[in-house]
């Protein structure tokens, strides 16, 4: 084997690296990148099941919450969410 020993190796290494990050992706239900996963930054999707207006409640509050919009606001569309039930 001689001098190729050492590219077996790397590649072995490489391998590896990816079996794991392809792991942790299928185990952890990591997302590619898109509008919901980590690197998107975002919130996650609802879940399948979820009630869309439960789902639209958590979004304002967590808005709020992070000071994205003031109290009055927060209200005024408090209150729609709730009038549309």
């Amino acid at each position: 084997m001689g001098g190729w020993g050492w590219l077996f190796g790397a590649l072995v290494l490489v391998g590896v690296v990816l079996l794991v990050v392809v792991a942790v992706r299928l185990l952890g239900g990591g997302s590619g990148g898109g509008a919901g996963g980590v690197a998107g930054g975002g919130a996650p999707g609802p879940a399948p099941r979820e009630d869309p207006r439960a789902r639209a409640r958590a979004l304002l509050d967590e808005r709020y919450a992070r000071g994205e919009i003031d109290t009055d606001e927060y209200r005024e569309r408090r209150q729609a969410l709730d009038e549309g039930s």
